[in-house]
């Protein structure tokens, strides 16, 4: 064989080699690029599914509390109204119920909420758990001194609960328009940080569409 000839021959061989790795780093970046691709769409997917469960969640909860938030705001203004008129109204057993379980909130953070989702909507979250562990510590808090205090002396005469001469609420019940204020403060604090939430997951959304 010629110097020439094989010559040629590595040139082919070695052309052959390059080729062969240009292939194998190609198809390397291709099933990279694929896997990016697939598992970017998973977590759009993921992330929409768990914005679109908050949303619902939300709306729905917004929606119900709107008569709750109206009755506590008109019976706490009546309450003072006649309190302040010296009428000395009847005081009524705090009953207050959640569904609310911090579990959930954590269970979806878990499942992929953390990673997927804006830090503006997370604080947002945070901020409406916040509220909600703060007036639920609060509600709590009244209820036990409503079952304490109230509950048990509801067949008594008004003036348990009224010094007679000054129309004014014995000490150990001065709490209960504060706890009727406080109740009103928690609805329209608890709605406007869902609303806050609420509009945060939708931008979210829109972004990511």
């Amino acid at each position: 064989m010629s110097q020439t000839t094989e010559k040629r021959s590595r040139v082919l061989r070695f052309g052959g080699w390059v080729a062969e790795l240009i292939l194998v780093f190609v198809g390397v970046y291709a099933a990279f690029w694929l896997s990016n691709y697939q598992q970017h769409r998973q977590d759009a997917e993921r992330r929409d599914q768990i914005l679109a469960s908050l949303e619902q969640t939300l709306r729905e909860g917004i929606e119900s509390s709107k008569t709750a938030t109206a009755r506590e705001e008109r019976d706490a203004a009546e309450f003072r109204r006649a309190l302040d008129a010296g009428e000395m109204p009847p005081l009524q057993p705090f009953v207050f119920t959640t569904d609310y379980s911090p579990g959930d909130i954590a269970t979806l953070l878990q499942s992929g909420g953390v990673q997927l989702l804006e830090v503006k909507t997370l604080k947002a979250l945070r901020e409406m758990e916040s509220v909600i562990r703060w007036g639920l510590s609060d509600t709590q808090r009244y209820q036990k001194l409503s079952d304490e205090l109230i509950v048990p002396n509801l067949d008594q005469d008004i003036s348990f609960f009224y010094e007679p001469a000054t129309k004014k609420l014995r000490k150990r019940f001065e709490i209960y328009p504060q706890a009727l204020e406080a109740t009103v403060k928690f609805a329209h604090d608890l709605d406007r940080t869902k609303t806050e939430l609420l509009k945060q997951i939708q931008a979210e959304r829109q972004r990511n569409l």
